[in-house]
């Protein structure tokens, strides 16, 4: 039973909007291009959320919050900056309501306009570095290393639920060091957390490198990033860390007396991840019944259902039920009893297996009289048979066999949808038919760079940090190239 999903080499796009309805993971809000992040959905961010928070926290950095307005004038201070972002910016220009003088309901006051307008914020960088300025004076004050778990605005005009809203949740990491190398590593650093978290607890392979000039963040000087490969052969971005120089501390005259006694401007990093991760999540794993989720980052990584005819029946199977259900709590497992007598065990089996639960255990009075439970994985939808004594051994080893097998799942999917080219014939004929990550030959140039993406919609994802230094011919001009990098249509 699906629940009706379409089905995905039918409608890709129409499979992954119902399924985040369906799975009660999110809808679209009352506000355009808004969306309201049910309790199943927050679940998963809030895991994400709690282990990245660890992870930084691990790595020192200090969680602090920002104003959610920012001063116009902030942002025209970092020319590349402001016009990265300007298109996408909701401006507040007045702070009063009053009744319509016709009685049609409530207008804006003309009286109550701002002195200056204020942008809703589409990142922090302006605020927080013109917050730096007076938190910085010496070498003694740094490295600053902060982050910010907040929502931004960036008003798109064609939305989609995770992937792409007006208003989204994210966290932005934003730090100050004393020297170039010291805001590189820092740099690196946080690309290389991201990729753990991506690989370890989603189950998605990333390829890392660096943006292409043009793809580069507005104001960075460098873009690290990490790539996905989703089931439908498009790219996703799945976070960056930018090298920013000195271009923020230029801009909100941001100085240090170093070392030596002397002014030095301070180097600096921004680095973010978004909700756009749950796409991520739901589009590299998922499939025709439903969410399949990495054990790592299920809400309920197991649910009991019982089987029963009669009261007599259900109160035995309950007591062995909650036994199990304690005992494997005690392990660190997040359990469900599905206890509800509102519903037949088929539609609670469908109903867990849309939300994507790793295990589900069933029992009933002939598992009782045996001292065994059926247990079924969603990941390949195999069903065995478990001892209850010593089950939570046994589900605590299933865990890390699914969290693996999910990961190398993913793993072959980019292997078998990855293809080194080197004709332009054949570079537009992968793209149109097969889609996935195509390794070609590029001259270096943006130029090169814009005609490919206006023929066939693929951009650069990256300059993979691990790619071999090879002559070849650029795929499209023919031009020299000494290192492949990778294409893809993407999201």
């Amino acid at each position: 039973m699906s629940k009706g999903l379409p089905k995905r080499n039918e409608d890709y796009s129409l499979w992954y909007n119902e399924l985040v309805k369906k799975a009660d993971l999110a809808e679209n809000s009352a506000v355009r291009g808004c969306m309201v992040i049910k309790p199943y959905g927050y679940a998963i961010w809030e895991k994400m959320q709690n282990i990245l928070d660890k992870m930084f926290k691990d790595s020192g950095h200090s969680n602090a919050y920002f104003p959610l307005f920012i001063p116009k004038s902030y942002l025209s201070k970092e020319a590349d900056h402001v016009e990265g972002f300007a298109k996408e910016c909701a401006v507040v220009t007045h702070y009063r309501l009053k009744n319509a003088e016709d009685g049609t309901g409530v207008v804006v006051d003309p009286e109550a306009k701002l002195e200056e307008e204020l942008i809703v914020r589409p990142t922090s960088e302006t605020v927080i570095w013109n917050t730096y300025k007076n938190w910085i004076q010496s070498y003694r004050d740094l490295p600053v290393l902060v982050n910010q778990w907040a929502n931004v605005v960036r008003w798109e005009m064609r939305t989609r639920l995770f992937l792409r809203t007006a208003e989204f949740l994210w966290q932005e990491g934003h730090t100050a060091h004393a020297t170039k190398q010291e805001a590189i590593d820092e740099t690196v650093q946080m690309m290389d957390i991201y990729a753990d978290f991506v690989e370890n607890y989603m189950g998605v392979p990333v390829i890392k490198g660096i943006k292409t000039e043009s793809e580069r963040f507005a104001g960075a000087e460098e873009t690290y990033c990490i790539e996905a490969l989703m089931q439908d052969g498009k790219a996703l971005q799945a976070g960056t860390s930018h090298f920013l120089g000195q271009n923020f501390a230029k801009a909100f005259d941001v100085k240090f007396t170093n070392k030596e006694g002397k002014q030095d401007l301070v180097w600096g990093t921004s680095w973010g991840v978004s909700t756009r991760l749950m796409g991520a999540l739901i589009m590299s794993h998922s499939d025709d019944d439903g969410l399949v989720l990495p054990p790592n980052l299920a809400p309920i990584q197991v649910v009991i259902v019982p089987i029963f005819k009669g009261e007599e029946q259900f109160k035995a199977i309950s007591l062995r039920a909650e036994e199990i259900k304690k005992r494997l709590e005690a392990k660190g497992i997040s359990v469900r009893y599905d206890d509800r007598d509102t519903h037949k065990p088929g539609f609670k089996f469908a109903e867990w297996e849309l939300k994507g639960v790793p295990v589900r255990i069933a029992i009933g009075p002939r598992d009782l009289e045996n001292d065994t439970v059926e247990v079924a994985r969603r990941d390949s939808k195999t069903k065995e048979t478990y001892q209850i004594n010593g089950i939570e051994t046994g589900i605590l080893e299933l865990m890390t066999d699914i969290q693996h097998n999910i990961y190398e799942s993913s793993i072959k999917f980019r292997e078998d949808h990855t293809n080194t080219v080197d004709s332009w014939e054949e570079f537009k004929e992968i793209m149109e038919n097969e889609g996935g990550f195509v390794l070609a030959h590029w001259d270096g140039t943006a130029e090169t760079e814009d005609k490919i993406k206006t023929e066939t919609k693929a951009t650069i994802r990256c300059i993979p940090l691990d790619g071999e230094l090879e002559e070849g011919k650029c795929v499209y001009s023919g031009k020299p190239s000494k290192q492949r990098v990778i294409f893809a249509r993407a999201y």
